[in-house]
């Protein structure tokens, strides 16, 4: 009886993990503290970053690694601090070491607070780049922050990966239950009591 409630509340652990939202919120990073797609633009204000490939990888988030060059990419920045979207904001994405711009967006207000940059060709090649966003208050300093990107990695194992490597895990649970009768009659006993 005791080992079937272990069971029962490894199993509930384990699915409240695996199907939880903040798990997989920007890129598997649970929370802000541990989100690697931020730039700090002054102590304690952020703007969250998260790129996408959708012709060549669909519904799969990127942040630091873009697998793809040359693939229409987006580059969607949101900031939620009210006075960010009153300031003018400039975006620019450069080669380095080079320096070489390979796109820029002049700057404009988003009172929004997300702007979304689309790259029609993406980078043009592997490598380094760094995004540079420039706030412009209506008066004051301008706030710079950079962030880097490395491009060309390949596929990147994204969370549709991640599911089809557990559907596969299970389908072999499965086919493993069906060839062993000791494990069958074991899991049998743990639904059961699971009925109850």
């Amino acid at each position: 009886m005791n080992t079937t409630r272990n069971l029962k509340k490894g199993l509930l652990v384990f699915l409240g993990i695996f199907f939880s939202t903040a798990l997989w919120a920007h890129g598997g990073a649970a929370g802000t503290d541990t989100d690697q797609c931020k730039f700090e633009l002054e102590p304690s204000h952020w703007i969250h970053y998260t790129a996408y490939q959708p012709s060549a990888y669909p519904a799969e988030e990127f942040c630091g690694s873009l697998p793809g060059t040359s693939t229409k990419t987006q580059l969607v920045f949101d900031y939620q601090d009210m006075r960010y979207r009153k300031m003018s904001v400039e975006f620019e994405v450069t080669k380095e070491p080079e320096g070489t711009r390979v796109f820029f967006l002049p700057s404009q207000k988003h009172k929004a607070g997300t702007v979304n940059l689309e790259l029609p060709n993406g980078v043009p090649e592997p490598g380094k780049y760094l995004i540079h966003i420039t706030l412009v208050p209506d008066e004051g300093e301008r706030l710079d922050a950079h962030m880097s990107f490395k491009a060309g990695g390949g596929q990147a194992v994204g969370r549709t990966n991640i599911l089809l490597y557990v559907f596969f895990a299970f389908a072999g649970l499965y086919v493993f239950y069906l060839s062993h009768g000791g494990f069958k009659k074991l899991i049998d006993n743990a639904l059961a009591s699971l009925k109850k």
